[in-house]
C-alpha cells in the first residue's frame, strides 16, 4: 500500500511539472513583447520631438524682376518673313537681328519713298519761304501806307489851315473894300449935291464917279476872291476826307491779302509738318525690317517659320528667354494661410530634378534643399490662392546653376517650432498652425496702444 501511494505521489507530481510547462511564456513571445513596449515607448517619447510648422506649396521658377521674364518679341509692322538669322535655342546679344521682313503695303512699294518725300519736303519748304517774303512784303507795304496817309492828311491839313488864314485875310479884304465903297459913295454923293448948287465943277463930278466904280470893281473882286477862297477851303476838307477814304481802302485791301498769304503759309506750315512727320515715320519704319533681340538671352522658339509668310502688325514671331541670375521663385498659397506669411519669412525650395531628402519638419535635417526668403506677397488672389515671390536667401547656400525658368517647385514656408504630438492633434483638428510671429505693424500698433493708456493715465492723475 505504501509503494502503491508513493507511486501515485511520483505520477501526481510529474503531471503537475508538466503542466507548468505549458502555462509558462515561450522566449520568442517574451521577446516580441519587449520589441512591441519598446517601440510604443520610443514612439511616445517621438510624439514630443520638435516639428517645425511650414506652409507647404507648390510652384514655379521665374525672374524677380519684370523685364527678365521670358517674353515674346512681336512685329512692330506689317511685313512678309524674308530671312531667319538665328535658330532656336540660339544665344543672341540685344540688338542682333532675328528676322528681316519685307513691305507688303503698296504705299511703301516706291524704293524711292523717302526720296520723294524729301522732295516734297524741299518744295514746300521753298514755297514757305516765298510766302513769308510776300508778307514781308505786304506788311511794307502797309506800313508805307499808313506813312502815306500820316503825310497826306499832314499836308492837307496844313493846306487847310492855309486857306483859314487866307479866307481871314480875304475877308478883311472884303471889309476894307467894302468900307471903301462906302465912302467912295457918300463923297460921290456929296460931290454930286456940291455940283447940283454950282459949287463943283462937272470934271470933279466926274472924278469922284470913276473912284466910285473903281471901289465897285475891287468890292466885288474882293468878294469873288473871299468866296473862292471859301470855297478851295470847303474842297481842300472834302480832300482830306477822300485822301482818308482812300489809303484806308489800300490799307485794308493790302492787310486782306496779308491775312489770306498768312492763311496759306500756315496752311502750308501744316502741310510741310505732316511731310515731316511722314518722313519721319517712314525713317523709322524702315529700321522695323529687321527685328532684333531686345536684350541678351536665349531664342527659345520661333512663332511664326518659314519664308514668305506674313504678320501683321503687333503679331508675335519669336519668343525669348532673357540671360539672368536674378532667379526668384513663384509659390500659390491658400488664402487661410496668407496672414501667417510676411515679407522676410524663411522658405525651404526643393526644385524639380534635383535629388533631395526632405523632412518638412525637420528642415535642418534634410538634404538637397535650398533656403529663400518673402519678398512679394500679392494683395489680390489668383483662382483661389495668392501668389508670393521668393527670393534666394543670402544667408544660406546657393541656388543650383543649372535650374531654368519655368521648372517646377516644392517649397514650404517654415513657421514655429512645436512637439509632434501637438502637430498631429493640429492637423486631426484641422486647426491652422501655432502662429506667434507678429504681422507687419503690430510692433507699432502695440507700441501706440501703449503710449495712449500711459497718456489716459497722466490726465486721470
Amino acid at each position: 500500500m505504501a509503494e502503491n501511494r508513493d507511486f501515485y505521489q511520483a505520477q501526481n507530481i510529474a503531471n503537475k511539472l508538466e503542466s507548468a510547462k505549458l502555462i509558462n511564456t515561450p522566449n520568442s513571445i517574451k521577446k516580441a513583447g519587449k520589441w512591441v513596449g519598446g517601440t510604443f515607448i520610443f514612439l511616445v517619447l517621438c510624439l514630443f520631438l520638435p516639428w517645425t510648422q511650414n506652409i507647404r506649396s507648390n510652384g514655379i521658377v521665374t525672374s524677380f524682376n519684370p523685364a527678365d521674364r521670358p517674353q515674346t518679341i512681336h512685329s512692330t509692322i506689317a511685313g512678309r518673313i524674308e530671312k531667319w538669322y538665328v535658330s532656336e535655342g540660339t544665344f543672341v546679344k540685344k540688338g542682333d537681328t532675328i528676322v528681316s521682313l519685307s513691305e507688303i503695303k503698296d504705299k511703301y512699294f516706291d524704293p524711292d519713298f523717302l526720296l520723294r518725300i524729301g522732295e516734297q519736303i524741299t518744295s514746300k519748304d521753298n514755297t514757305l519761304k516765298s510766302t513769308q517774303d510776300k508778307a514781308v512784303a505786304l506788311n511794307n507795304q502797309i506800313d508805307a501806307l499808313r506813312d502815306g496817309l500820316k503825310y497826306k492828311i499832314s499836308q492837307a491839313q496844313n493846306k487847310i489851315q492855309q486857306y483859314k488864314l487866307k479866307v481871314q485875310s480875304d475877308s478883311i479884304d472884303f471889309v476894307a473894300q467894302k468900307t471903301e465903297y462906302e465912302i467912295a459913295k457918300v463923297q460921290f454923293d456929296r460931290q454930286e449935291k456940291l455940283y447940283e448948287q454950282g459949287l463943283k465943277s462937272l470934271t470933279e463930278l466926274e472924278q469922284r464917279k470913276l473912284k466910285l466904280q473903281e471901289s465897285v470893281a475891287k468890292l466885288m473882286s474882293s468878294e469873288n476872291k473871299f468866296f473862292t477862297t471859301k470855297n478851295e477851303l470847303v474842297n481842300t476838307i472834302i480832300d482830306l476826307n477822300a485822301i482818308e477814304a482812300e489809303y484806308l481802302d489800300k490799307i485794308s485791301k493790302a492787310e486782306s491779302d496779308l491775312q489770306s498769304t498768312l492763311g496759306y503759309y500756315y496752311t502750308s506750315e501744316g502741310e510741310l509738318s505732316k511731310m515731316n512727320n511722314e518722313y519721319a515715320n517712314m525713317q523709322i519704319r524702315n529700321s522695323f525690317y529687321n527685328i532684333t533681340a531686345p536684350q541678351d538671352g536665349y531664342l527659345v522658339k520661333a512663332l511664326r517659320v518659314g519664308i514668305g509668310e506674313t504678320v501683321t502688325e503687333g503679331e508675335a514671331v519669336a519668343s525669348i528667354m532673357p540671360n539672368t541670375d536674378n532667379l526668384a521663385v513663384e509659390l500659390f498659397v491658400d488664402p487661410i494661410d496668407i496672414p501667417l506669411l510676411k515679407k522676410g519669412s524663411k522658405v525651404r525650395l526643393q526644385f524639380d530634378g534635383w535629388p533631395a531628402l526632405v523632412f518638412s519638419g525637420w528642415p535642418n535635417v534634410s538634404f538637397g534643399t535650398f533656403g529663400g526668403e518673402v519678398m512679394v506677397i500679392d494683395n489680390i488672389d489668383t483662382d483661389g490662392k495668392y501668389r508670393i515671390l521668393v527670393t534666394p536667401d543670402k544667408t544660406d547656400e546657393h541656388w543650383p546653376q543649372l535650374i531654368r525658368v519655368g521648372s517646377g517647385v516644392y517649397g514650404w514656408a517654415l513657421l514655429k517650432d512645436v512637439p509632434i504630438w501637438f502637430e498631429l492633434w493640429r492637423n486631426m483638428n484641422g486647426f491652422p498652425p501655432d502662429f506667434t510671429g507678429e504681422l507687419p505693424g503690430k510692433k507699432d500698433k502695440v507700441k501706440h496702444e501703449k503710449k495712449a493708456e500711459k497718456k489716459g493715465g497722466a490726465h486721470e492723475n
